[in-house]
């Protein structure tokens, strides 16, 4: 079991290695080929991008990082989202403390003023 794991790792450093090299290449392509049209740049970006997430996802990292957004996908659709009343009338709360605040902010900010000014005259 120790010696599959260990080869399994092995190939994940080689996988690695290749998404690397596509990934630079896909730099170094962009980089030379830039006198091409832009929309074929992007297709090849995203061929290559491609390409690299398929080799990342058949490492165990990869793997449990594809594993994990399935999760997450699953759990996002769990939540109950608020309605639009309720966005509406949360927004407006929000809104009327943030004018109070602002209101209250200023009073002391013209009676500290006020102050100060009596005080140095």
């Amino acid at each position: 079991m120790n010696a599959k794991a260990e080869q399994g790792g092995r190939l994940d450093g080689l996988k690695w290695f290749v998404v690397v090299a596509l990934v630079v290449a896909g730099i170094a392509g962009n980089v030379y080929f830039g006198d091409e049209s832009l929309l074929y740049r992007v297709l090849a970006l995203l061929a290559l991008a491609v390409v690299a997430a398929f080799v990342a996802i058949q490492t165990e990292k990869g793997a449990a990082f594809w594993k994990l957004s399935k999760e997450a996908r699953t759990e996002i659709r769990k939540v109950v989202w608020p309605t639009r009343q309720e966005s509406t009338q949360t927004t407006l709360m929000v809104v009327a403390f943030v004018i109070l605040m602002a209101l209250i902010l200023w009073g002391l900010d013209t009676l500290l003023s006020w102050l100060a000014s009596l005080i140095i005259g």
